[in-house]
């Protein structure tokens, strides 16, 4: 088990991840905090303290605020900004008000619109569940506590009512579960823990009730409405991923953060089960999840991976992050952050523009040109989503084990922790994604750090390690390079990468990429668009093509691009799927055809 290390004991200095963090905070954030503001979603909360207006949008929208809060708190982390800050204490004050005597607090059913605790799927769980990262974060961040006495209030008003021997209870929209855990780490209430796992052990009993469910009275005949917020089966039973592919995310997510901290043999072979089926049955080349749009899911249909209709929602990439991030640290396997690291650089991040301001709900992986991002959405569920999520990624860099660190994520920054009573300060360089050359160098070693672990990528075929200018002597280990050693202050690690293009063919049971191929160099995946390809419906990739690559500083902030030549004579030019769509309205692909050349080559 590894353990975690905070992105607050993590400085970035990576250009690339600092572009979009830096973007984050002085676009997407502040530009979050307008739409709530332009549609009601704060002045909910000031109807609700002062007892005038009327309720504002959708009954959910509470947790769009506590979203972007979550957001201002890790912006904050990466670098301070008096006037967000300001901005944030403001509207955690007008929370803090709205909050009822008994702790109970979602506006929609404060000012009546319906009566509170009657219907499974009206969210209040999942609202109250992002109040309390948010809680938690700002703490963190600030030292403030306004807003986790709120979230601690909320949770024992939710604690005096549902539990054993109480009420049941089976959140319609996954969240709380997590969030308690956090809730449990940041406080130490155990009270907090054991609701999160009660409320994941209600699942697959029959205790929904709600319109999700069909209706007031528990039907189990709507099998298949109940299968759509996993609670078609115990949790421990479920073997198969089913239903709203976010809700899934963040329920798995709690699983294993209730399993990490309970030894719950039973999730443990749960997860594993559904991390195959996931991984290697129902999972985009870029990381996406969910095929369908009906149900924002998943299908019954193993391998359906259509393109032009993928959702692959930007908030079901953010949970599979979520989910592999918290898998590495129970099982301490690379294969996870493989995953994790797929969906971060590809569907996760192309959720927003570079410039910070447009959002993808839905991630395809090929466009007639008529799919877009949007300035918001009536659900803003994903650009909120982003909005926190982006600047998090600090999060996932490194990890501590039981001999010493872990380097997860090739992200030029600073580490400094307490390690054994003794400060551990090293410095990671590299021009990741772009290169696959990385350097560590240990500035301040303990007298405890035995290991250096380097995690080497599933896309990595070939690499090479030298220690202080010397080959490394190492063990390879569940997807990690361990090099031992007498570690002193001033030891540098030269960690190399090929980064060759590499041409991916889906497993042959995906019919939608029969006879198909995309490129994918280092963790990037790549399309075409028809900005620099006009008619795409012609283009296609020779098994004897020659791929060239070079850096384009004037294009998309900046990307390595990849151009096609077939022996034929026709050239093409591909660049990553995350940056797609921040030019000229146009179609795109992923997977184009293969043309076979290669044996008409051989005997010429």
């Amino acid at each position: 088990m590894f353990k975690q290390i905070s992105f607050d004991e993590v400085h970035i200095k990576d250009s690339f991840w600092m572009s979009h963090i830096n973007t984050n905070q002085k676009v997407t954030l502040n530009l979050c905090l307008e739409k709530c503001e332009e549609t009601g979603r704060i002045e909910n909360f000031v109807s609700v303290a002062t007892g005038n207006g009327d309720f504002q949008g959708i009954y959910y929208n509470d947790s769009d605020v506590y979203k972007v809060l979550e957001g201002v708190a890790y912006s904050l982390m990466v670098s301070s900004d008096p006037t967000l800050e300001a901005r944030a204490d403001d509207i955690i004050n007008k929370i803090a008000a709205a909050q009822q005597e008994d702790g109970y607090l979602m506006c929609y059913f404060i000012m009546g619109m319906e009566e509170r605790w009657t219907d499974m799927e009206r969210h209040e769980m999942y609202c109250a569940g992002h109040l309390m990262e948010a809680a938690v974060a700002y703490y963190q961040a600030t030292g403030k506590d306004i807003l986790l006495n709120v979230a601690k209030r909320f949770a024992d008003h939710m604690d005096n009512i549902f539990g054993p021997g109480k009420r049941h209870w089976v959140p319609g929209h996954q969240e709380i579960e997590l969030a308690l855990v956090k809730l449990y780490r940041a406080t130490g209430e155990e009270r907090y823990l054991k609701l999160a796992h009660f409320l994941l052990e209600e699942r697959g009993h029959g205790h929904g009730k709600g319109r999700i469910w069909g209706g007031e009275n528990y039907d189990p005949y709507f099998a298949e409405r109940a299968a759509y917020c996993q609670d078609d089966k115990p949790v421990s039973k479920q073997e198969r991923v089913s239903g709203h592919a976010v809700r899934a995310m963040y329920m798995y997510t709690g699983m294993a953060d209730v399993a990490a901290e309970m030894g719950s043999e039973d999730y443990y072979d749960a997860l594993n089960k559904l991390w195959n089926n996931i991984v290697l049955q129902n999972m985009y080349i870029t990381g996406g999840v969910g095929a369908s749009k009906s149900n924002e899911g998943f299908t019954a249909e193993d391998y359906y991976l259509p393109n032009e209709t993928a959702y692959c929602e930007t908030c079901a990439s953010a949970g599979i992050v979520f989910w592999n991030d918290r898998l590495n640290k129970l099982w301490g396997k690379g294969v996870y952050v493989d995953v994790l690291e797929r969906a971060m650089y590809n569907s996760a991040l192309a959720g927003v523009s570079l410039a910070g301001d447009k959002f993808f709900y839905e991630n395809p992986l090929a466009s007639d040109g008529t799919h877009n991002r949007k300035e918001w959405y009536d659900c803003s569920c994903c650009p909120t989503q982003i909005a926190r999520f982006i600047p998090s990624i600090g999060e996932y860099i490194y990890r501590l084990s039981n001999d010493g660190l872990v380097v997860n994520l090739y992200v030029e920054s600073d580490v400094v922790i307490d390690y054994h009573g003794e400060s551990l300060h090293a410095s990671q360089y590299s021009n990741y994604p772009w290169e696959g050359d990385v350097k560590i160098k240990l500035k301040k070693v303990p007298k405890a750090l035995k290991c250096i672990a380097l995690r080497v990528p599933g896309w990595c075929k070939s690499f090479s390690c030298l220690v202080n200018e010397e080959p490394a002597e190492f063990q390879y280990e569940d997807g990690y390079m361990h090099i031992t050693s007498d570690w002193k202050n001033g030891d540098l690690i030269n960690f190399t990468m090929d980064m060759p293009v590499e041409k991916m063919r889906a497993d042959n049971r995906v019919l939608a990429n029969e006879g198909l191929v995309a490129l994918q160099r280092g963790p990037l995946v790549y399309c075409a668009e028809t900005i620099d390809n006009s008619d795409l419906s012609t283009m296609s990739i020779s098994d004897a093509a020659v791929i060239s690559t070079y850096f384009d500083t004037d294009l998309l902030g900046g990307v390595v691009v990849l151009n096609v030549y077939n022996p034929s004579g026709e050239s093409y030019k591909m660049i990553p799927y995350y940056t797609w769509d921040n030019r000229d309205a146009g179609a795109m692909k992923v997977w184009l055809p293969e043309r076979k050349d290669m044996e008409t080559l051989y005997f010429a």
